[in-house]
């Protein structure tokens, strides 16, 4: 495995991942009604940032390490603060570990995870938590075993390392039977944007799997070097006020982000909208 998440975890990617993770958990949790949470590539679940790959990359000083003095904000970003916070000092959670510390009892995650080190990370970080189950798989694979959940709400994520070259159309094919099994559920996907053409073909193709409502965010840090500068998110299905939420959250930490200045966030609605 060449692509190893340590060195990019806490980053201003994950940081507007996850951020977005928890604002769609919080509102799946305003029903009583059960949801599920599936995981599609869900990595080692808690991240060691003193560990000899994040010093390497210092990834989580643009990212993480910037959010450090804030205090107030949206309800999304107190939550998630919170949970890092919690965790203790030098400690990053992945996004399978912050959907375990949000469920409820009647709610329920599955975590994929096909390398075996990985896996097994995993496995230790999930353990304390009941309702969280990992599944050593491939993720596009295994999705449509699991889909429509028995509780026919919830959240599919999809977050590959996007090493393939034709990583943007497994996803984009991922997510088309994701929809037609699952035509009510979130699916929240990552895409990082090194070429901004190929981005836009990507979420073209998403489109062309038809869903009703799709959301577009995007954030650039800014100068590129040899670091990702950039990255997406998709939303298919976002709950109502998505939207709204995710633009105040950026609007407290996208000047905090940028690499020479304030990141440049964009929400867009690609179809649908409020």
């Amino acid at each position: 495995m060449n692509y190893r998440h340590a060195f990019h975890a806490g980053n201003f990617a994950d940081v507007i991942k996850h951020l977005a993770l928890v604002s769609i958990l919080i509102h799946l949790k305003k029903k009583p009604a059960p949801f599920a949470v599936i995981d599609s590539h869900a990595g080692r679940g808690l991240y060691d940032l003193t560990s000899e790959e994040a010093r390497r990359s210092g990834e989580a000083a643009g990212g993480i390490a910037r959010l450090a003095g804030l205090t107030d904000g949206p309800e999304t970003l107190r939550s998630y603060l919170d949970l890092v916070r919690g965790l203790g000092a030098g400690r990053y959670p992945g996004s399978p570990l912050i959907a375990a510390r949000l469920l409820r009892p009647q709610d329920r995650l599955v975590a994929i995870e096909k390398h075996p080190q990985e896996a097994q990370a995993l496995g230790a970080a999930l353990a304390p938590f009941r309702r969280a189950r990992l599944a050593e798989a491939d993720g596009y694979s295994r999705l449509p075993s699991l889909l429509p959940p028995p509780e026919r709400r919830g959240l599919v994520l999809i977050d590959p390392p996007y090493e393939a070259p034709d990583e943007f159309a497994q996803v984009a094919r991922a997510v088309a039977d994701v929809h037609r099994r699952f035509a009510t559920g979130i699916v929240l996907i990552w895409f990082p944007i090194k070429s901004p053409a190929a981005a836009d073909a990507f979420c073209g193709e998403v489109l062309l799997a038809g869903p009703r409502k799709l959301l577009r965010l995007d954030i650039h840090v800014g100068a590129a070097d040899d670091r990702l500068a950039a990255a997406g998110l998709l939303v298919v299905n976002p709950p109502f006020g998505f939207a709204d939420d995710m633009r105040a959250v950026l609007g407290v930490v996208a000047p905090l982000l940028g690499r020479d200045g304030a990141a440049r966030a964009r929400v867009a609605w690609l179809a649908g909208g409020e």
